[in-house]
């Protein structure tokens, strides 16, 4: 069980690879460290294990990719910050992601 997503979030997002033939997927949820400049926005994840995502990681550069909830859950940042979900994100198409950052 994901300490940073609910099931019903999970539910709500493709399941990974479904959107692989997508021009413009949507991104679907927002990770990102507080005191750093590190930032996941989910595009599909894998509903077997709940873990496994695909999309635009934003750090020292972004890249579209692969990371795990488990990774991200075990991350901490300067004064012992975690990844947080943003709560304020509302699913945006990812060319307006990259517009933006």
């Amino acid at each position: 069980m994901s300490k940073l997503l609910k099931p019903e979030i999970i539910n709500s997002i493709p399941n990974l690879y479904e959107t692989e033939n997508q021009e413009d997927p949507i991104c679907h949820l927002k990770l990102f460290l507080p005191s750093s400049n590190w930032t996941w926005y989910i595009i599909e994840i894998d509903k077997q294990d709940n873990n496994t995502c695909f999309g635009l990681v934003d750090g020292l550069e972004q890249e579209l990719g692969y990371f795990t909830i488990r990774e991200l859950e075990n991350l901490k940042g300067m004064f012992g910050l975690k990844v947080e979900l943003d709560i304020s994100f509302k699913p945006t198409k990812l060319s307006k992601i990259r517009a933006s950052i």
